[in-house]
């Protein structure tokens, strides 16, 4: 089929508005973030803390026997994460990091279906194209949470901070001129294992970032409670939700993830035996697509371990986010193998 290169064109203008509205709407949600009440958090935390403090300041209680403080109930989900009552012109900035996220992601849709149509076939078969694909996952994730929690929309810097930096890879880096598919990838198989693996990356960054924050809460309670000097990144996270309702996220998004992950694992080994009639070959991409699964899995495992639940469960995550990382940008670029199909020009 010839290529349509005026509408592979007009793709690659999508594409760019699609950073420059995702570039607005992250110095929108950064500018709320810093600059906006602690609201909600922190009144619910003063509120909680002065019976207590006021238990401890006198003792004993007018009246009676002295008491013993008892530590808050922890918080369910994120509702205690609302930033509550903001000025006009915070309300403002959050609307309009809301809207250009939106903005962003239907540019970004519009981008990759202009760019399958351009070509006549689905839009990832390459790593730009795959990128892109991940990325709009990933920012699907995150407005489905600020429909359902509208509380948390300053957080969304630090959702849009990684998806802007791997577009812009995409974009220079990985970038491929609007092609074919080469004979190797002209399957059905493209269609499921790819999309399969490219959604389930998608979501795996949210969980990332929710693994990061996460992180970030948590020391920086650690460091609060034993009175130690709180420094960069940890002075981030006053803000932050909780660390058990982050924790919890975490853990949710990644038991969505990893069943899509191994689909893909599973169908990538058929699409092989049909390619290359085996199933499995220890190929650099294999290897590190189960080193990926492995990780995850033992994250999962590890969750649901006693003794392992809170910050050294999320640490694997970091670990599997990782592996993700050197699968899609070490073995494409670097490696040689029966997968190197990265269509980088």
């Amino acid at each position: 089929m010839p290529i349509d290169q005026s509408l592979a064109d007009v793709s690659n203008t999508f594409f760019l508005w699609t950073i420059v509205a995702y570039t607005v709407a992250m110095s929108c949600y950064a500018i709320e973030y810093a600059f906006g009440t602690r609201g909600a958090v922190a009144a619910a935390a003063r509120s909680s803390a002065a019976p207590v403090r006021q238990r401890e300041l006198v003792g004993v209680a007018p009246g009676g026997p002295a008491t013993t403080p008892t530590p808050p109930e922890p918080p369910d989900e994120l509702e205690t994460a609302a930033p509550g009552l903001r000025s006009d012109a915070n309300r403002v900035l959050g609307g309009i990091a809301v809207a250009a996220t939106f903005l962003g992601f239907a540019l970004a849709l519009t981008s990759l279906v202009t760019r399958g149509v351009s070509v006549g076939r689905v839009p990832w078969g390459n790593m730009y194209e795959f990128v892109c694909l991940a990325c709009l996952v990933g920012v699907l994730c995150w407005l489905i949470v600020i429909i359902r929690r509208p509380q948390l929309r300053h957080l969304g810097l630090f959702v849009l901070l990684p998806v802007v930096l791997l577009l812009g890879l995409a974009g220079t880096v990985l970038y491929a001129e609007a092609a074919p598919l080469v004979p190797a990838l002209n399957s059905v198989w493209l269609k499921i294992h790819v999309s399969a693996a490219a959604t389930s990356s998608g979501i795996f960054l949210f969980g990332f970032v929710c693994a990061v924050l996460y992180l970030l809460r948590q020391g920086y309670d650690a460091r609060i409670a034993e009175g130690r000097v709180v420094k960069f990144p940890f002075t981030l996270a006053p803000r932050l939700p909780v660390a058990e309702s982050l924790e919890r996220l975490t853990f949710r998004v990644h038991a969505l993830a990893f069943p899509l992950w191994t689909f893909a694992v599973i169908a990538g080994a058929i699409w092989a035996e049909a390619a290359w009639t085996r199933y499995w070959g220890w190929d650099p991409k294999e290897t590190w697509a189960f080193i990926s699964w492995v990780v995850y899995a033992a994250y999962l495992h590890a969750r649901a371990t006693a003794g392992w639940w809170g910050k050294r469960a999320t640490f694997i995550v970091v670990l599997g986010w990782a592996t993700m990382m050197v699968n899609l940008f070490v073995i494409n670029l670097v490696q040689t193998g029966l997968h190197s199909y990265a269509g980088v020009n």
